[in-house]
C-alpha cells in the first residue's frame, strides 16, 4: 500500500447553515425571499468542499428558530453558521443556538462592494444589509452566555443575479478571498474537533521516567479533547511480531527502499553507521507488527516508550520502533516517543489539517544563522520531508537502552508552524503556537531529525517568550503558516492558546 494513503482518514465535519430573515418582508418585497435563499445555497455549495453541509434555509421567526435548533441537533452538527442575509430580530435567531450548542459563527457577507445609491430600492437595500442586525445578535448572544464569532467581508459571487441592481461579482475581491479563507479555517477546525472526539490514542509501554512534563491524566485528555486512550502492553505488540510473515517483511523492505536513503557510516559520529542487514530486517518486521497493532486496536495515534531490564525481549522489540512509527506517522497515525500523549495530540491536530506534524524538541541554537534546530531521534513525518529521509544504524540510542535504526531528516524548506500542547497547573490543556521558516541550513549527521527554523525574532527572544508559557519540551512541526487555523481549533476545543510573537526583551 502507498505510504500516501492514510490508514484512517479524518472525519468530515458536519456543518449547519441557515439564513436569517424577517417574515414580514416576504409579502412586502416579493423577490427578496428567493434572492436570499439563493445566496444561502451559494454558501452551502462552497462549504461542501470542506465538509457535509446541512442547510436549513431561511429562519424568519422564533418558531422557525426552534425548529432549526432541533434539526441541527438531529444532524449532529459540529458547527453552525448563521448567514445574516438581511435584517432579522434577535428573537428569531437566539433560539437556534440555545437549543443547538454547537459553536456559532455569524456570516456577514455582503453581496456587493458598493450599492447603486441612485437606483437602490428598499428591497435592494434589504438584500445587502446583513451587517445591520449583527450588533443586536451580539448583544443577545452575550446576555444568553452564547459564545460566537463573526466573519465579515464580501459574498464572493462569480455572477450577478438578474434581480440585482448592482454588480455582485466579487469573488476575486480581497474582502471575499479573506472571508472565505476564514470560513474554510473554521470548517477545518471543526473537522479537527470532530475527529478528536472519535479518536482512539494508543499508549504503549510507559512514560520516560523523570520527564515530569510528559505525564498526562488519561481522563483529563478525554474530558477536554474527547479522545479515548487505549492502554497497550508490549506483549500485545510482541504477539503480533510473532505472526509477521516473510512476505510482509519483504513488502516493508520495498516500502523503505522507495521512501528512504540508506546511509553510509557518519563521517563525524562513530555511533552512527550504515544499517546492518539484521537491523533492517528486524525494523521491517517490527514495522509490519506496528501496522497490525494499529489496525487491530483501531488506533488514530500512538504514544510509546519502553524501558526494561537489559537484554530482555521487549527491549529488543523497542529497538525497532522508530522506522515503523515514522511510516505510521506518514499515513495518518502520528506516533510520539517517550510516552508523550500531549504531543501525540499536537501531531494529530496538524495531521488532520493536512500540514504534517513531526515530533521535535530543541536540539541546538545556531547564533550565526539565527536559527533554532528542532528535531528528535524519531519518529519523523516523512510526508513533509525535505528530500528523502536517511536511515542510519545507531550503536546507541542516546539516553535510552538498546540500538537500532533511526531516521535523519529535516522538514521542507519554507514556512512552518510549531504546535506545543502543554498542561497548566490548573489541569487544563494549553496550545502554544509559533510561526517561522525552515531554512536550508546544515544539520548534524548523527541519525536524528533536525530542522533549522528561523523565527521572526532573535533566538534568545523567542526562547524567552516560549519558556514563559511553560511548554512541554516536545512540539509538533507543521508546514505552512497555520497559527490562524490552530487558534480556531483551540477555540472550538475550548482550550487556551497563545501565539508566540515579537516582544521587547
Amino acid at each position: 500500500m502507498s505510504q500516501s494513503v492514510p490508514i484512517k482518514r479524518a472525519k468530515r465535519p458536519r456543518i449547519g447553515l441557515y439564513s436569517t430573515g424577517l417574515a414580514e418582508y416576504w409579502q412586502q418585497f416579493p423577490d427578496l425571499r428567493e434572492r436570499l435563499i439563493g445566496y444561502g445555497s451559494f454558501i452551502a455549495e462552497k462549504m461542501s468542499e470542506w465538509g457535509e453541509v446541512f442547510n436549513f434555509g431561511l429562519v424568519d421567526s422564533e418558531g422557525k428558530a426552534r425548529q432549526a435548533g432541533e434539526w441541527f441537533n438531529e444532524k449532529n452538527a459540529d458547527i453552525v453558521f448563521c448567514h445574516s442575509a438581511t435584517y432579522a430580530t434577535s428573537a428569531a435567531v437566539l433560539p437556534v443556538h440555545q437549543i443547538c450548542k454547537a459553536p456559532a459563527i455569524v456570516l456577514n457577507l455582503q453581496p456587493t462592494a458598493r450599492i447603486q445609491y441612485e437606483k437602490t430600492t428598499t428591497a435592494e437595500w434589504l438584500a445587502h444589509c446583513g451587517a445591520c442586525p449583527i450588533p443586536e445578535l451580539a448583544n443577545a448572544f452575550n446576555r444568553a452566555g452564547i459564545r460566537f464569532h463573526a466573519v465579515n467581508g464580501l459574498l464572493g459571487l462569480d455572477h450577478t443575479p438578474a434581480v440585482s441592481l448592482t454588480d455582485e461579482v466579487t469573488k476575486d475581491r480581497p474582502e471575499a478571498v479573506r472571508a472565505w479563507s476564514e470560513i474554510e479555517e473554521w470548517i477545518r477546525a471543526a473537522g479537527v474537533a470532530r475527529t478528536l472526539r472519535h479518536s482512539r490514542f494508543g499508549f504503549l509501554g510507559n512514560t520516560y521516567s523523570g520527564m515530569l512534563d510528559m505525564y498526562s491524566d488519561f481522563t483529563m485528555l478525554q474530558a477536554q479533547l474527547g479522545l479515548h486512550v487505549e492502554v497497550l502492553e508490549m506483549c500485545d505488540l510482541n504477539r503480533l511480531v510473532e505472526r509477521v510473515s516473510a512476505q510482509e517483511v519483504k513488502e516493508k523492505m520495498a516500502e523503505v527502499g522507495d521512501m528512504f536513503t540508506i546511509s553510509g557510516n557518519s563521517s563525524a559520529d562513530p555511533i552512527a553507521r550504515t544499517p546492518t542487514p539484521e537491523q533492517m530486517e528486524w525494523s521491517c518486521t517490527v514495522a509490519a507488527a506496528q501496522e497490525r497493532l494499529v489496525r487491530e486496536y483501531d488506533l488514530d495515534a500512538l504514544a510509546y516508550y519502553y524501558h526494561g531490564a537489559p537484554g530482555n525481549e521487549y527491549e529488543r522489540l523497542q529497538s525497532g520502533f522508530i522506522l515503523g512509527h515514522s511510516l505510521l506517522t506518514a499515513r495518518g497515525v502520528p506516533c510520539s516517543g517517550e510516552g508523550d500523549l500531549k504531543t501525540a495530540a499536537a501531531m494529530k491536530i496538524c495531521d488532520i489539517l493536512g500540514v504534517g506534524g513531526s515530533f521535535s524538541e530543541i536540539v541546538v541554537v545556531d547564533y550565526d544563522d539565527q536559527t533554532i534546530l528542532l528535531g528528535h531521534d524519531g519518529p519523523f513525518h516523512i510526508a513533509i520531508s525535505e528530500g528523502k529521509p536517511v536511515l542510519r544504524g545507531m550503536d546507541v540510542y542516546h539516553g535510552k537502552a538498546g540500538s537500532g535504526i533511526s531516521v535523519e531528516a529535516k522538514v521542507k524548506v519554507g514556512p512552518v508552524t510549531t504546535l506545543n500542547v502543554t498542561q497548566t497547573g490548573e489541569g487544563r490543556l494549553k496550545m502554544i503556537i509559533s510561526e517561522g521558516w525552515s531554512t536550508d541550513g546544515d544539520i548534524m549527521r548523527i541519525g536524528n531529525t533536525q530542522t533549522p527554523i528561523r523565527f521572526p525574532m532573535h533566538p534568545d527572544e523567542y526562547m524567552d517568550a516560549w519558556f514563559k508559557e511553560a511548554p512541554t519540551h516536545h512540539c509538533a512541526i507543521s508546514v505552512g503558516h497555520n497559527a490562524s487555523v490552530l487558534r480556531k481549533v483551540s477555540t472550538l476545543l475550548n482550550v487556551e492558546s497563545v501565539i508566540i510573537k515579537h516582544t521587547s526583551r
